[in-house]
């Protein structure tokens, strides 16, 4: 099983969104809600128009654990469904495929893969990284492993911190930063 670790780098994200918006809509789309939502890709894909257009809170109940979720739509994510739905049934899959189907996470991997291996990228990629890639960010900016812990519905703090990969910042850290 491969271990996929977040985008750290706020350059290497705006690259990365950079890309996408030469793709399309669609794909900018899917990659800004992954890190600005921090649900998994099974989660982004099951979303509806109606979930999205004109709300203020996105609530679903997640299709890994069951267990229901209400989040607000950020600034950031508000306009651009705004632009994405206009015009479509509020039944409508959100993200559809070239076969105006919903589209499936396999289709997304590609997305996610050859945006990040176009923006330099030399990591392991999958979707999972938009996911951990929130959760390292929003660690880095609010330093509470609590409330990340809760979004994740994880059952420690330990398990939060090395899923978003600081245990593994830390051992770097310590190890630079230690010469005899």
């Amino acid at each position: 099983m491969n271990i996929v670790e977040p985008i750290r780098k706020k350059r290497d994200l705006k690259r990365i969104e950079s890309i996408l918006k030469k793709q399309s809509m669609r794909d900018l789309l899917i990659f800004t809600v992954g890190t600005n939502c921090g649900l998994r890709i099974s989660d982004i894909l099951n979303l509806n128009v109606g979930d999205v257009r004109d709300k203020d809170y996105i609530s679903i109940n997640e299709k890994k654990t069951g267990k229901y979720k209400r989040f607000p739509i950020n600034s950031k994510l508000k306009p651009m469904f705004a632009k994405f739905t206009k015009g479509r049934r509020a039944e409508e899959p959100l993200f559809l495929s070239v076969f105006n189907n919903r589209m499936e996470r396999t289709q997304c991997y590609r997305i996610v893969n050859d945006a990040c291996r176009k923006a330099g990228l030399d990591c392991k990629i999958g979707t999972h990284i938009l996911r951990k890639t929130f959760g390292y960010h929003h660690y880095q900016k609010f330093k509470d492993v609590a409330v990340l812990q809760k979004i994740f519905n994880h059952c420690s703090p330990q398990v939060t911190l090395r899923y978003i990969g600081i245990d593994q910042d830390m051992i770097d850290y310590s190890y630079n930063n230690f010469i005899l």
